[in-house]
């Protein structure tokens, strides 16, 4: 019976999302035929996440282990355990920004319209949709909108979630470009909703959030891009036992 209820919480949850993002469609559309306002698709996607995830008992909450310049462009690598990592970060960034994801998001009713406006997808399997996803990227930055990448590239299978290895291409990113990257630790997402929420549901609850201090990349080569990918996933991984 617990189970039934988690998983009718989840497709409240979901069907709260698709409530929200038809209601605002009107706006949306009409941004999407204005690039220079993009930016004003970032505060809808803000707004959407928190008021489709508050009716549904969810609340976002972020610890910093510093003070962030939002005037500055980042690359921003949390790892990933939730669907809800996406608004849990979304929410609490001060900046313009974009997320990378996985091309099979495309196929999602809301995502696909952020991933075709904002965001940046990629197939991983193919070597030239990385180059032209990373080419983005570089273009966004350059442009002062930040990064979101996971460098898992993916939700890990187990349950609970274990830290999987990380990917050189956000740190890589972040040197070439010359731009501070910083650490986020999705603290326990997972407990709320592990994944899609499909397997074991969801419930309400709070997310928490650790944003660490930006690592500066300016001094670097990319013969540092193993130690700084090494570095982040260090500090994610030590932060993790005190969710």
């Amino acid at each position: 019976m617990k189970l039934a209820l988690k998983r009718i919480h989840t497709y409240f949850y979901q069907y709260s999302v698709g409530f929200f993002f038809i209601l605002f469609w009107p706006v949306l559309y009409l941004l999407k035929k204005r690039p220079w306002l993009y930016k004003y698709i970032n505060k809808i996607r803000q707004f959407i996440a928190l008021i489709s995830s508050a009716i549904s008992g969810i609340f976002y909450r972020a610890t910093f282990e510093q003070p962030i310049d939002w005037s500055r462009t980042y690359v921003i690598c949390p790892n990933h355990t939730s669907n809800l990592d996406v608004s849990a970060i979304s929410t609490n960034l001060r900046n313009n920004h974009c997320f990378m994801g996985k091309a099979e998001l495309l196929d999602h009713f809301v995502l696909r319209y952020f991933f075709t406006t904002i965001d940046i997808t990629v197939n991983r399997e193919s070597k030239m949709s990385s180059f032209r996803a990373f080419k983005l990227a570089s273009e966004k930055l350059k442009d002062g909108v930040s990064v979101v990448i996971f460098p898992e590239a993916t939700i890990p299978d187990a349950y609970p979630p274990v830290l999987h290895s990380f990917k050189n291409g956000p740190f890589r990113l972040a040197i070439e470009m010359k731009v501070p990257i910083i650490p986020v630790t999705s603290m326990d997402t997972w407990k709320v909703l592990w994944d899609t929420g499909k397997e074991f549901g969801s419930r309400p609850g709070i997310c928490d959030i650790f944003v660490h201090k930006p690592i500066e990349t300016a001094h670097l080569t990319l013969d540092d891009a193993d130690a700084l990918r090494d570095e982040v996933y260090a500090i994610i991984k030590k932060k993790l036992p005190q969710a």
